[in-house]
């Protein structure tokens, strides 16, 4: 539990909280769960012997001895597996339970992922929407400078509606930004398997590191995706340890009762004595091309299960590559957003002193806050794939 937890970010404490909730909480996890706990009770399935045979037979012709007729007969008889098999059976369906924990595990790491992507997708529709409100208010003050433009005749009244139907389409993107905040806060909120409607609380600013934090490639080896082939590889191998054991012979101990009634008008010592008769039966398959099939099939499921091991592990590979690279897109991405950002804001500066000369020109101002708002979205956008990005790289690598 602390490895997954480990996902979550020093500015990102919010998140911590989150993910123990869906942890605890999403029923996804609970199923796989539930699923490890029936693997490990068929262990106490296969520990038992055969079922015992019980027979009871009653003579409607009764057949005469010497010493009486007999009755009625009660059999009973118990095989025994060879030595081991039972032991066999148990480390098998172990194994196989083994192989299930590693889905609980993995179960657990993607919902890591989902609710941290999600957390994420939130902030960046609420920062998207916060940049917004901050460029509708600019527009709003260019809006009173040109009004008061077009009073001393420095502008005309269109460039009053242009910034007008600007600050219109800034709101309806606003509206669009609140209702894919709500859509995305519904996807989280049922992750942790509670309301739709319960408000979550958001991080106001995430920042965007200087430099990627090493990352030890090696880890991917021990991710719970691979160990899985592995216990699926030591199934089979269990798997053929209790198909040698169940070829051998099988051992069967019995004993017969005969009911012998006495022989009327007769005395001798044995008459009416009644007839029991232990018996040892062996079960030898002679015919075991079943065994010798089983055989077969399990090397060729090994080979199966190493060659799906290597092809998930070059998949996740190319998508811890892909992740590495895409992270480091968006620290590049962000800083040329910086950059840009401030050069816009310069010319925003440039722009107003302009007014202060009566030289200002609207259409520029549009222009130059069209540029900012980009800029800022951006910006926003660059931390939001960084951070996606940084999921996945700690799901593989953690």
């Amino acid at each position: 539990m602390v490895c997954l937890l480990s996902f979550t970010f020093s500015n990102a404490q919010q998140l911590e909280t989150l993910i123990e909730n869906g942890l605890t909480n999403n029923p996804e996890i609970q199923v796989f769960e539930l699923k490890y706990q029936v693997a490990k009770e068929k262990v106490n399935e296969v520990n038992t012997l055969p079922n015992t045979q019980i027979g009871v037979g009653y003579f409607v012709s009764e057949p005469e001895t010497r010493t009486g007729a007999q009755r009625f007969k009660i059999s009973a008889q118990q095989m025994l597996p060879s030595f081991g098999s039972i032991t066999a059976r148990e480390n098998y369906k172990n194994s196989l339970a083994d192989a299930v924990y590693e889905d609980v595990a993995i179960a657990k790491r993607k919902l890591v992922v989902s609710i941290s992507q999600s957390y994420y997708n939130l902030y960046a529709l609420k920062g998207k929407q916060a940049v917004l409100d901050e460029n509708i208010v600019l527009l709003k003050t260019y809006e009173e400078l040109a009004l008061t433009s077009v009073e001393v005749g420095k502008a005309s009244a269109v460039d009053v509606l242009r910034l007008q139907m600007r600050q219109n389409e800034l709101e309806q993107l606003k509206q669009v930004l609140e209702q894919d905040y709500l859509g995305e806060q519904t996807v989280l909120n049922k992750l942790l398997n509670r309301e739709k409607d319960i408000e979550i609380s958001i991080d106001s600013e995430l920042t965007m590191p200087s430099e990627n934090a090493l990352i030890n490639s090696e880890n991917l080896a021990l991710h719970p995706e691979l160990l899985k082939y592995n216990k699926l590889y030591e199934s089979v191998e269990k798997s053929e340890l209790l198909n040698q054991k169940e070829s051998n012979p099988m051992l069967g101990f019995g004993l017969d009762y005969i009911a012998v009634s006495e022989r009327p008008n007769m005395n001798f010592s044995d008459n009416g004595k009644d007839i029991v008769m232990p018996m040892v039966s062996v079960s030898i398959p002679i015919f075991n091309n079943a065994y010798k099939s089983k055989t077969k099939q399990n090397k060729l499921q090994q080979h199966e299960i190493n060659a799906q091991k290597q092809d998930r592990l070059n998949r996740l590979e190319t998508l811890l590559d892909k992740a590495v690279k895409k992270s480091n897109s968006a620290m590049i991405s962000y800083q040329t957003q910086v950059k840009n950002l401030k050069q816009a804001k310069d010319a925003e500066t440039i722009l107003v002193k302009s007014y202060e000369t009566g030289t200002i020109d609207f259409n520029d101002v549009l222009d130059i806050q069209e540029l900012q708002l980009k800029f800022q979205i951006n910006q926003i956008e660059s931390i939001k794939v960084y951070y996606l990005q940084t999921t996945i790289i700690n799901y593989l690598t953690n």
